[in-house]
C-alpha cells in the first residue's frame, strides 16, 4: 500500500486528506498491513477530550518487541539492528544484528523475571548510552514491565523523585559512564538516590568503566553473570493495546516533573509510520539520531521507530566535542550514515568551530538531515544545509513533544519544499489549529496564535502517571475539546507552520505580543553572537521590557560591549521593528541548559525578576555553574 511510504507532494496531500476525512479507516489500514498482532482490535478509536480519554485499537493484543525484533529474524536476522559507537573512537564500534538483539533481549527479560519483575511493574533504567540501555528497555517491553528511563546525567535528587513517583521496584544502572575525557560515578548517584526510595528491591549493575564500586548486600547484583546464565528463549508477554509501555518524565514549568504515560499499540504504529516517512528510510540505510534514549527522541527514533521498520540505528555514547569537534562527521564518514538527526544546540556549537573540521570528512552518504528539540534559527539552518548537507540533503525541522510521542509537524524529505525556521506541514493524521486570545480558531493563512491539536493521533500520551487531573488541567483545559501544546505558532501564506516558542515565552511589551524566537533569531545573525535567550522583566512604563542574555563566539578579540549592544538592537529593529529592542543585554559565558540542550528560560526569567532565592533544582542542568556567574554579572 503506497500510503506507508509517501514519495511526492501530491501524494502527501492525497494521503493527508484521507487521514483527516476517514482517520479510523486510515490508521486501521496502516496498522493491519504493517504490524503483527496476536489479536485484531474490536474498535479503532474511542475518544473524548473533555475527560480526557483516548483509546486506539481497543481489544487488540500484541507485543511491541515481536514487531521490533522477532518478525525481522527470517529476512533480516544478520542485518545490523544497533550499531554502537563508543565514547572512545579507539574502542571500535559494535554491530548487534537482529538475531543477536533477539537473544540479548530475551536473556535480559529472563533475568528480570528471575528477579521478580512482573507485567505492570515499573523498572527505572539509569544507564548511559551503551547497548544495555536499549536492551533493558526492550526487555521490559518483552515481559510487559513498564520502563521509566531516566537520563543518566540527572542528579540523585531528580532520580529519586522519578523512582518514587512511579513506585519502581527495580533500578538498572552501570558502574559508571564515560563522557568525553571524564568518567562519571553513576552507581554512587544511584546509591544516594536510593537512600530516599524505600520501594526499590533490586539494583542490577552493568559494567562499563570497571571502577571500584560499593555493592549493597542483598540489593545490588552485577548484571553480566546473571545474563550469562539466562536462557536466550523468552516468550513475549501478550499485551493489550492500551497497556502502558513506558513512563517518561518531562519537567513541568511548575512543580514536580510529569510522568507521561505512553501505551503500546498506538505508540508503535505512529512512531514506526513517522520514522519511515519523516526520514524517508530505505532498506540498508544507516540511520543516526544523536539524542540520548533518556529523552522521548531516543525512545521513538533510536529504539522503537527504527527497529519496527527493521532499520540499522546508531547509538552514540560520546559527545560532539571528543576527541575533537569533528567527531560527528568522523562517525558519518566511518559508518556511511544516510539520515542524521540532531539538535540545533549541537549544530550551533559545531558551527562556532568553523567548517575546517566538517570539510575534512566525506559526508556524501548523507541523504536527510534532521533537527529536533527546539525551532532551529535561520543562521544555524543555513550552516547545516550548506556545510553538512552541501545543499543536497533536505533538512527536516521537526516539531513534537514528549507528550505527543512522535513527530507532529515536519517536512517530508524530497516531498515537502523546505523553508528555513519553518516546521512546514502537519504530518499525516495531525489536525493543528491556531487559537486567538478569545479562544476562537483562526482560519486561513497568515495568522498567528496558540497551537492546539483538534483530533487524537495514535501516540498521544494517555495520562500523567498517578495524576489524571493534572493531565487534564495542563493539556485540555485551556481550549474546549482540544489538546493545547503550550506553544505559539504562525501559519504563513502557503499554510506552513513556524513554531514561535513557548506561549509563556510570549512577552507583552507596550501591548504588543512578542514571541522570543524571532527576536533571538535576529540577534543570532550578528557575526559575534553564538547564542541568545530573551525573557521579560517588569518595566514601569511598558509593563514588561526585554532582557537579553547573549553568549559571544570566541573571536579572540575583546569587542566593545556597548557597541555590540547597539549593533544587536539595530539588527532587531531592522528585522522586527524598534518595539522589539532589548532594554538590557547581558553577555555571559554560557546559558543554563537541560541535558537535551534546551535553554532554561525559566531560570533566566527569575534572575531578570530578581527572584534568585527561588530557582528550583538546578542540579539537573547540563551546566549548573553558569547560573551563579549570570547572577554575579546581572545588569
Amino acid at each position: 500500500m503506497s500510503n506507508y511510504h509517501i514519495k511526492h507532494l501530491e501524494e502527501y496531500y492525497q494521503v493527508y486528506r484521507k487521514s483527516i476525512r476517514e482517520p479510523e479507516n486510515f490508521w486501521e489500514e496502516i496498522a493491519e498491513e504493517h504490524f503483527i498482532w496476536r489479536k485484531k482490535w474490536d474498535k479503532v478509536l474511542e475518544w473524548d477530550f473533555t475527560k480526557p480519554e483516548i483509546k486506539w485499537f481497543q481489544g487488540a493484543q500484541l507485543n511491541i518487541t515481536e514487531n521490533c525484533i522477532d518478525r525481522h529474524l527470517a529476512t533480516r536476522g544478520d542485518k545490523t539492528a544497533i550499531l554502537f559507537e563508543p565514547n572512545d573512537p579507539n574502542e571500535g564500534a559494535e554491530h548487534i544484528t537482529y538475531k543477536q538483539l533477539h537473544q540479548r533481549v530475551n536473556q535480559f527479560a529472563n533475568v528480570l523475571k528471575e528477579e521478580g519483575v512482573k507485567k505492570g511493574d515499573r523498572v527505572c533504567i539509569y544507564v548511559p548510552m551503551i547497548p544495555e540501555l536499549a536492551i533493558a528497555t526492550l526487555a521490559c517491553a518483552r515481559i510487559g514491565a513498564i520502563h521509566s528511563v531516566v537520563f543518566a546525567g540527572f542528579s540523585s535528587t531528580a532520580l529519586a523523585t522519578r523512582i518514587n513517583d512511579s513506585d519502581c521496584k527495580m533500578v538498572i544502572t552501570s558502574d559508571g559512564s564515560y563522557r568525553g575525557k571524564k568518567s562519571i560515578d553513576l552507581k554512587g548517584i544511584v546509591d544516594e538516590a536510593l537512600e530516599s526510595c524505600s520501594g526499590v528491591e533490586t539494583v542490577l549493575v552493568a559494567k562499563r568503566i570497571n571502577s571500584d564500586i560499593r555493592m549493597k548486600e542483598g540489593r545490588d547484583k552485577w548484571l553480566e553473570p546473571l545474563l550469562d546464565n539466562a536462557s536466550t528463549d523468552c516468550e513475549a508477554e501478550i499485551m493489550n493495546a492500551e497497556d502502558p509501555l513506558f513512563i517518561l518524565y518531562t519537567s513541568g514549568s511548575t512543580g514536580k516533573p510529569k510522568g507521561m504515560v505512553h501505551t503500546t499499540a498506538g505508540y508503535m504504529v505512529y512512531t514506526a509510520y513517522t520514522f519511515k516517512n519523516a526520514f524517508q528510510y530505505r532498506e540498508n540505510d544507516v540511520y543516526w539520531c544523536t539524542a540520548d534514549i533518556g529523552w522521548i527522541t531516543g525512545h521513538s527514533y533510536i529504539v522503537y521507530g527504527p527497529l519496527a521498520n527493521g532499520a540499522t540505528t546508531v547509538m552514540f555514547e560520546g559527545v560532539p566535542s571528543y576527541p575533537d569537534f569533528g567527531r560527528f562527521w568522523d562517525i558519518v564518514e566511518k559508518h556511511k550514515v544516510n539520515q542524521f538527526y540532531t539538535a540545533p544546540t549541537a549544530i550551533r556549537a559545531l558551527a562556532k568551530q568553523g567548517t575546517e573540521l566538517v570539510d575534512k570528512y566525506d559526508l556524501s552518504s548523507l541523504k536527510v538531515l534532521g533537527s529536533v528539540g527546539e525551532p532551529i534559527n535561520e543562521e544555524a539552518w543555513h550552516w547545516y544545509n550548506d556545510n553538512v548537507g552541501k545543499g543536497k540533503s533536505p533538512i527536516i525541522d521537526s516539531w513534537w513533544q514528549t507528550e505527543t510521542g512522535g513527530i507532529m509537524i515536519t517536512p517530508i524529505p524530497y516531498v515537502t519544499p523546505t523553508k528555513p525556521t519553518y516546521a512546514t506541514l502537519p504530518f499525516i493524521g495531525i489536525q493543528p489549529a491556531l487559537i486567538d486570545e478569545k479562544g476562537e480558531e483562526l482560519k486561513g493563512n497568515q495568522v498567528e496564535g496558540r497551537l492546539c491539536i483538534k483530533f487524537p493521533w495514535p501516540s498521544i500520551a494517555r495520562t500523567i502517571w498517578g495524576n489524571h487531573e493534572r493531565y487534564k488541567e495542563t493539556y485540555f483545559s485551556a481550549y474546549d475539546k482540544m489538546y493545547f501544546t503550550g506553544d505559539g505558532a504562525l501559519r504563513d501564506e502557503v499554510g506552513y507552520y513556524r513554531i514561535t516558542g513557548r506561549v509563556d515565552d510570549v512577552i507583552i511589551v507596550s501591548g504588543h505580543n512578542l514571541g522570543t524566537a524571532p527576536i533571538e533569531d535576529a540577534i543570532n545573525e550578528h557575526p559575534a553572537v553564538a547564542e541568545s535567550a530573551i525573557v521579560g522583566f517588569p518595566h514601569d512604563i511598558k509593563g514588561s521590557a526585554l532582557y537579553g542574555y547573549v553568549t559571544l563566539k570566541d573571536t579572540g578579540e575583546s569587542r566593545n560591549h556597548d557597541n555590540l549592544r547597539k549593533e544587536i538592537n539595530q539588527l532587531i529593529t531592522d528585522r522586527i521593528g524598534p518595539i522589539a529592542k532589548l532594554d538590557k543585554i547581558q553577555f555571559s559565558e554560557g546559558l543554563p541548559k537541560t541535558r537535551s540542550g534546551k535553554i532554561m528560560r525559566r531560570i533566566l526569567r527569575k534572575i531578570a525578576h530578581n527572584e534568585m532565592d527561588n530557582l528550583g533544582d538546578i542540579s539537573t542542568l547540563l551546566n549548573p555553574e553558569v547560573v551563579q556567574s549570570i547572577i554575579d554579572n546581572k545588569l
